[in-house]
């Protein structure tokens, strides 16, 4: 019998929280900051408010009861004497700062009318060597200490196999860079690694804080350069599968019948996305392909388009989308478009979601297994275990960044014969910056929608004040007298003590008293699928004025009527959210406008990143300059939705300012892929472990 795995202490429990596995994974936790251990400053040059270290002699120390317990020690280096206060502190500490001890304290130093004090500085018996090099601070969780992570990254660094893995003769990472900066210097690995743990006090703190440095600039290009790695061999990977060839069967002609019935002609930017899936659909190997588009630009009649090759060539389709509100806005339209192109063929349209009643579901998995469902619209029940397709050979997820990795690897494991994939096609209205589409999306083909449909009336964007409420409803009054209708959006249902924000549930009684005679009514995520069908149906249906909602309605949600979008507290939202939002109006031709409410509570004015978010809704309507202003506010993280389960985050890579070394990471990856493959393998190993395995969904 195996020997049961050792205990672990509670230090060791939290290296492994903090994912700190294996020796190159401690080697690759760099410190959050620095302190300078290495000088001793006297007392008497020590500046009001600056850090500095002292070396003094304890010569009183006592425990006070005054207002609140605390320990307060004075010190003395025979320049100045300094007080040290601690609220909080224990019986060795007391020991520690016994009355004739030498110490070494690190602290911030106070004035103040007792003379210099210290509040709760690090402190120790003086003695041995002073460090020549700056001490690292280190991220870290509750249970583990600096001290003991401090030796820990030591080991993994001395441990850690840190031989080169860049191939030799490759192209310098950083010359380019460094010619620019005058940093003429290039680090191995661990002598980059060695330097950024303990660097030499003399180092420029800005080019260690702002990550300039060369030791720095090695760390980024090698963690690009596996990013790119790992995304090429999983796009290989993929082309490696098979996947069936959507060629049409003679007689089949529901594409070009779906084309002709079409009420609009299609823009020349969908004709162009449309033969590029076409082009890929009719390969052996799987597609995956994104779809991006700005809000409104037509991107679920490319994937009607799509879903009929892959149904002229006798196979299933299967499309999920994220929430019921959007899954039925494109099973209407679909049903709309496909159904009486379909009844005379023996097929028609299923729709599956996680709120049907028994009978409903069973009748729309037996048509999904015989293969009379030639299309299957729904949400994440489309993936369930009970779902059998006869025949699945292309799937379609909108808004992919709100599935999971795993979700999307369900889909692809549906078809029935195992050795084939299913060609995936993923769209968002999150438009992908370049640097994105060039370091995370590098696995996959992009197609871009990058026009409107004709007739689309620009949205003009206020943003106003909360205080100037009332003047907002007098102009909801004035649009709903014209036969408009209105959305008024709130980020939260109920009272919440944490946030002081006006909920959807008091703004729906605010509005409905305010504006006698008008239907208002209110949705949100907590509400019956039934009761949400109901009140989206009075909405779509033109039935009803206002609609009070929370964010179900972020996207997909079309009513042409719509023409005035409120916003409340609209600096609690993100920007790619807001934008999402702004799209639900100004989807027919009569003018249309959005309002953002925000309010700075207590504050005397908005937070940075919030007016940068609002100033940059007011300048522009377009989708993709919005997704660059939303990157370089808050960075890539929520860019990637789900896909942060799979491809892990850059730690070190900063996508704006590092776009020279992103470059030339794409450059050697196929290069050392197709040359050096050994080396390759062992590099995305060491950045990535098995992580890189995320990739392939």
């Amino acid at each position: 019998m195996a020997a049961p795995p050792p205990k672990l202490n509670p230090a060791q429990k939290a290296l492994l929280k903090l994912g700190l596995r294996r020796d190159i994974d401690l080697a690759l936790h760099l410190p959050l900051r620095y302190e300078d251990e290495t000088r001793i400053t006297r007392l008497a040059d020590a500046r009001e408010g600056e850090t500095v270290q002292i070396e003094a002699l304890v010569t009183h120390s006592e425990v006070t009861l005054h207002g609140r317990r605390q320990l307060v020690v004075t010190v003395d280096d025979g320049s100045d004497t300094c007080q040290l206060r601690f609220f909080s502190f224990y019986p060795s500490h007391q020991k520690t700062l016994a009355v004739g001890a030498r110490l070494r304290v690190r602290g911030e130093v106070k004035g103040g009318f007792l003379g210099r004090q210290m509040l709760h500085p690090v402190f120790k018996l003086a003695g041995g060597d002073l460090p020549t090099a700056l001490t690292p601070v280190y991220p870290s969780v509750a249970g583990l200490p600096q001290a003991y992570l401090r030796r820990a990254v030591l080991g993994g660094l001395q441990r850690a196999p840190l031989s080169e893995t860049l191939p030799p003769g490759c192209p310098p990472y950083n010359s380019e860079y460094l010619n620019k900066t005058g940093l003429q210097r290039n680090y191995s690995l661990r002598e980059a690694l060695s330097f950024l743990h303990h660097p030499a006090p003399n180092v420029s703190l800005t080019a260690l804080e702002d990550r300039s440095h060369p030791a720095w600039q090695r760390l980024k290009a090698e963690e690009l350069l596996a990013q790119q790695l790992s995304q090429l061999q999983a796009k290989r990977e993929r082309d490696r599968l098979q996947a069936p060839p959507l060629a049409a069967l003679p007689g089949a002609g529901l594409r070009q019948g779906l084309l002709g019935a079409l009420p609009f002609a299609l823009t020349a930017a969908q004709q162009r996305v449309g033969q590029e899936i076409a082009a890929d659909l009719a390969l052996p190997i799987p597609m995956n392909r994104l779809l991006q588009g700005d809000v409104g630009s037509g991107k679920t009649v490319v994937a009607a388009l799509a879903a009929c090759t892959a149904i002229d060539a006798g196979w299933q389709c299967a499309l999920m989308a994220p929430t019921e509100i959007l899954a039925d806005q494109h099973f209407r339209k679909l049903v709309g478009w496909l159904e009486p192109l379909l009844a005379p063929l023996g097929k028609c349209v299923a729709w599956l979601t996680g709120s049907q009643k028994t009978k409903q579901r069973r009748e729309m998995l037996e048509r999904i297994a015989s293969g009379e469902a030639a299309l299957v619209v729904g949400t994440h029940a489309v993936i369930q275990e009970k779902v059998v397709f006869q025949n699945l050979a292309l799937a379609l997820i909108d808004e992919q960044h709100r599935f999971g990795v795993a979700q999307r690897l369900a889909l692809r494991s549906k078809l029935v014969d195992g050795a084939l994939e299913p060609h995936l096609l993923m769209m968002t209205a999150t438009p992908i910056p370049r640097t994105l589409a060039m370091s995370y999306y590098a696995d996959l083909d992009v197609s871009t929608i990058d026009e409107l449909p004709p007739g689309r009336t620009p949205i003009v964007t206020k943003v106003i004040n909360d205080a100037r409420r009332d003047e907002v409803i007098e102009r909801i009054r004035a649009q709903i007298d014209e036969g408009r209708q209105i959305y008024w959006v709130c980020p939260l249902i109920e009272e919440s003590e944490a946030l002081d924000l006006v909920n959807a549930t008091q703004t729906h009684a605010d509005l409905s008293e305010a504006l006698p005679g008008v239907l208002v009514g209110l949705l949100h995520s907590r509400m019956a699928v039934a009761e949400k069908k109901a009140v989206m149906g009075l909405f779509t249906d033109g039935v009803m004025g206002v609609l009070v909602s929370t964010t179900v309605i972020e996207v997909g949600v079309d009513v042409p009527n719509a023409s005035l979008m409120v916003i409340e507290h609209a600096e609690r939202f993100g920007l790619s959210q807001l934008h999402q939002l702004r799209g639900r109006v100004g989807r027919g031709a009569a003018a249309s406008a959005c309002v953002l409410l925000y309010s700075t509570g207590d504050a005397p004015r908005l937070g940075e990143i919030a007016r940068a978010r609002l100033r940059a809704m007011a300048e522009t309507n377009d989708g993709f300059e919005i997704a660059r202003r939303d990157l370089e506010i808050r960075g890539p993280g929520e860019f990637l939705g789900a896909r942060q389960s799979g491809a892990p985050l850059l730690r070190f890579a900063d996508l704006e300012t590092d776009s020279e070394l992103l470059e030339w990471a794409r450059e050697l990856a196929p290069q050392m892929l197709d040359r050096y493959p050994a080396l390759a393998e062992q590099h995305v190993l060491r950045w990535l472990g098995g992580k890189a395995e995320y990739l392939k969904a």
